[in-house]
């Protein structure tokens, strides 16, 4: 087990031999994590590697923590899936079915998955959820769905790492369009959209949805954002005095472009300037986190 420095959150992982030659998997981590002493006095756990995370889902994690839920009634934030490549490849880590969750934790104020291989979130329902964060190399698109059918009320952050269709996205724009415009989150403030090869396309799809004048921080980072995209930026958000943060670090700007965005009367990061990469006379702009 590795605790974090903050000592009302703490990491719960197994590394290769407690998996490999201790038995540790999906199925011992809620028992272990309920016999931690230090487990009553934290808000918060993260849940790493739990041995095997490409080839076991995470399911038997979350229906434990369902099955103890009185026993997790004081855990506000939760994380499932926090692992480096070294432990598996984010498109590798197995996720699971969080429908019985929101019932289960109706205290949780935040939500961080990473992976998204098996992931299905169900009917979504949580009054008192303030964020949702989903990290992969590719969100299919009826996870999408579901997150544009969920009622949220009280969700300040969303943040969602597109990614790629070679690592499960299946949609398009027109997918983007539709989440931003049926789902109902009244309170959102941070809205990230993401790790995108068509982060462009995505980005003019923000920038024209009914949440420009409720939100405080835009998120494009970590895409194939252009010039296309930042003179969408330049265009539109002067319209929108509530703005203040824009991250959109790790991208393919001009130099030209970057200087104008970070020019604007708001806090940008514009920072990881990238340049397209050549093969077989063809250029290709990758998002950052695919695999």
């Amino acid at each position: 087990m590795e605790s974090g420095t903050n000592t009302a959150v703490k990491k719960y992982s197994y590394d290769y031999g407690q998996h490999e030659e201790g038995g540790k998997n999906a199925g011992t981590m809620v028992g272990d994590i309920l016999s931690d002493p230090d487990f009553p006095g934290l808000t918060g756990i993260v849940i790493g590697d739990w041995g095997g995370s490409w080839e076991e889902e995470c399911q038997a994690i979350i229906d434990g923590i369902v099955e103890h839920a009185q026993e997790f009634s004081h855990i506000k934030s939760l994380f499932i899936g926090d692992m480096d490549y070294e432990e598996c490849e984010v498109s590798w880590i197995m996720q699971g079915d969080y429908s019985k969750l929101w019932a289960a934790m109706p205290q949780l104020k935040e939500l961080t998955i990473k992976g998204s291989m098996d992931l299905s979130l169900g009917q979504a329902c949580h009054e008192n959820l303030e964020s949702l964060v989903i990290i992969c190399g590719g969100l299919p698109q009826d996870v999408i769905q579901q997150i544009q059918e969920a009622k949220f009320p009280n969700l300040k952050k969303l943040l969602l790492y597109i990614g790629i269709e070679d690592y499960g996205f299946d949609g398009d724009a027109g997918t983007i369009k539709s989440l931003l415009a049926q789902s109902d989150f009244p309170n959102l403030t941070y809205l990230g959209i993401t790790d995108s090869e068509i982060q462009d396309e995505l980005t003019l799809a923000v920038l024209d949805s009914k949440y420009m004048k409720q939100l405080h921080t835009l998120d494009f980072s970590n895409g194939t954002l252009t010039d296309k995209g930042g003179e969408a930026l330049l265009e539109k958000l002067p319209a929108y005095p509530n703005i203040r943060k824009l991250d959109a670090h790790y991208n393919y700007l001009s130099e030209e472009m970057a200087k104008k965005i970070a020019q604007l009367p708001i806090e940008a990061d514009v920072s990881e300037r990238n340049q397209p990469s050549k093969y077989n006379g063809k250029y290709y702009l990758d998002a950052m986190l695919t695999e």
